[in-house]
């Protein structure tokens, strides 16, 4: 970390952020989200708004301006937590103040039921959400009527320097009756790991993939996807679409804000991939399931 943030930095060869870049921003009043339909609407980095068997999922919530009100965000959120209805399931992929942010949980309210890797739940529950479902990897439940498994991720944990790995991490394939997804969390490249879900969980129809937070390679990759490799992880999964997150949102890393989405088309169409199956959404779009 020190290399990366003060090293390169003197050494200047840490990358410029690039020309100025807004994600596009469609408004959502969340009309479509209560409704029962199957959709799916991105929300920001790896948030997302899943309606799936009648059930309104969210994945890593977090709807703040800041993260721990240091590192600020560059795009609005794409859907307000007030337009978003009832909210029936939460999944937290790890315990990175990126993807489990204390004050999202608590704006979704008591009322859901939150799924987190094992030693996740203490967290939630020391914030005044009592309804945790804690999994082992490869453990699954029925969370109202939708099965919910956790499954590998090439990653770690830390919320304090004495915390390391301490807790869990994955990634979860949530299957309901208009079909099955599967949200990456945070993860690197490892194809043992995306091989071993695609051979336990076969047919997943929407493959929520991390595309940002790469830069440098040399520090990022052991820990954070580029869009290539994502690309190469889809096609270990055999998922049928390719769902972009974990970009745009927050400047985690090196990279200019736009080039992610750039190279996973780039990747996409040199794969022979069907275009209409690479889903790089506007922050608020909300994409119809049931098609």
């Amino acid at each position: 970390m020190l290399k990366w943030q003060v090293g390169d930095r003197l050494l200047g060869k840490r990358r410029r952020s690039g020309p100025p870049f807004t994600v596009p921003h469609r408004p959502n009043d969340g009309a479509l989200v209560r409704e029962a339909r199957a959709s799916l609407t991105w929300v920001g980095h790896a948030t997302f708004a899943m309606r799936l068997g009648g059930k309104l999922v969210v994945t890593d919530p977090v709807l703040g301006t800041r993260i721990q009100g240091v590192v600020k965000r560059l795009s609005p959120p794409g859907l307000r937590r007030e337009a978003m209805g009832h909210v029936d399931v939460v999944t937290v992929s790890h315990d990175h103040f990126d993807h489990l942010d204390v004050p999202s949980l608590r704006h979704i309210g008591p009322e859901a039921t939150f799924v987190t890797p094992l030693g996740c739940g203490k967290l939630l529950r020391d914030a005044g959400l009592p309804n945790v479902i804690e999994l082992d990897r490869w453990q699954e439940a029925d969370v109202h009527g939708l099965r919910v498994r956790l499954v590998p991720a090439q990653h770690w944990c830390m919320r304090a320097p004495w915390d390391r790995n301490t807790r869990l991490w994955g990634g979860f394939v949530i299957e309901g009756p208009e079909g099955k997804a599967y949200h990456a969390g945070d993860t690197a490249f490892a194809e043992d790991v995306f091989a071993a879900i695609g051979a336990r969980e076969p047919g997943i129809d929407w493959a929520m993939m991390p595309i940002g937070a790469y830069d440098p390679e040399w520090f990022m990759s052991p820990q954070h996807i580029g869009p290539e490799d994502a690309v190469r992880a889809h096609r270990l999964l055999g998922a049928k679409h390719f769902v972009a997150m974990h970009w745009g949102t927050f400047r985690l890393t090196d990279e200019p804000i736009g080039e992610p989405p750039v190279r996973a088309r780039a990747a996409w169409e040199a794969a022979g991939n069907p275009r209409d199956h690479l889903w790089i959404s506007d922050l608020g779009e909300t994409r119809d399931l049931t098609r």
